[in-house]
């Protein structure tokens, strides 16, 4: 089939709506083996602007020990200012935030665990130190007049610790809520997650007075079940879905991958519902194939395959 698919409309119970929070230039260029040059991720985030995308994570102001594929954040967040999105920044620490917030970053996001396991291995703390590392930065950068998103990983599952019971990600996302997050995004880490356990943690985090207006998702698409759980978010109400150009990070060539869900396939069942996204996917299909072609492998996106005629 070629084209874009037959819009209808909106489904009854769904939104009219979705912002679509891109994270490709971060989360995906942050698991490529070598960095991509400083100048193909400014182009890169221009063309995804461009192609209709209003939020389009930049970077990660993190050690560069620890991610040396965003290691040129400094020289990078500079060439963005033209850019017609928000840009947000992921900060680890207060450290990570002064440099942020010295280029002038007004979105910024914290990466937490609902798992203590993945809390150790990530942060070199228990959950509860990590919530208290990231109070003073929550604080600083709501006093600076930023944005502030709360990433929780492991909401689902974790790969030590296996299936993640709803209270405990309950209590660590009220947590986060509670340090001044405006935003929270639920971390489908490892992929496991299914549509009933999607609606049953939506489900209990408003039963715990979370507004789903401040819930995002960010499903990895490991059992092929991303679209799916993606569904059962909206039909819940929620209006945030995060999402990678052409499903960078995770790479399913990888033996560890992931696989984030790709922005691509996301638009269009999006636009298949006859929901609004403001994206143009001819133009992002073509981002996704000129960014393929720098990393010199196919994209693993099913809908960037398919319109590119590509196998």
């Amino acid at each position: 089939m070629n084209g874009l698919p037959m819009t209808v409309p909106s489904a009854t119970g769904l939104p009219p709506r979705v912002r679509i929070h891109e994270v490709g230039a971060r989360d995906g260029l942050q698991n490529e083996k070598t960095a991509v040059p400083t100048e193909v991720k400014a182009e890169f985030i221009h063309r995804l602007a461009a192609a209709g995308l209003t939020t389009v994570e930049a970077t990660s102001f993190v050690h560069p020990k620890w991610v040396p594929q965003l290691a040129d954040a400094e020289q990078l967040f500079p060439l963005l200012s033209d850019v017609p999105a928000e840009l947000p920044v992921l900060v680890p620490n207060e450290r990570g935030l002064d440099r942020a917030l010295a280029l002038g970053a007004t979105r910024i996001a914290v990466f937490g665990s609902a798992t203590e396991t993945f809390a150790a291995r990530n942060l070199n703390r228990t959950v509860a130190e990590s919530l208290a590392m990231f109070e003073p930065v929550v604080a600083r950068a709501k006093a600076a007049g930023a944005h502030v998103r709360g990433y929780l990983s492991m909401c689902f599952g974790d790969p030590w610790e296996g299936a993640v019971p709803v209270p405990q990600v309950v209590r660590t996302a009220k947590a986060l809520l509670d340090l001044g997050c405006d935003e929270l995004s639920l971390g489908d880490t490892i992929g496991v997650a299914t549509p009933g356990h999607v609606q049953a943690l939506l489900g209990e985090l408003n039963a715990a007075g979370v507004a789903t207006g401040r819930i995002g998702v960010h499903f990895h698409d490991t059992y092929g079940q991303a679209l799916s759980n993606t569904l059962a978010a909206l039909q819940h109400g929620v209006t945030t879905v995060d999402a990678s150009a052409g499903g960078l990070g995770g790479c399913p060539y990888a033996k560890s991958a992931t696989g984030n869900l790709a922005t691509e396939d996301l638009v269009w069942m999006l636009d298949g519902l006859g929901i609004e996204t403001g994206v143009d996917l001819a133009a992002l299909t073509a981002t996704s194939v000129w960014m393929a072609e720098r990393l010199g492998r196919p994209s693993p996106s099913r809908t960037v395959r398919a319109l590119s005629h590509k196998e």
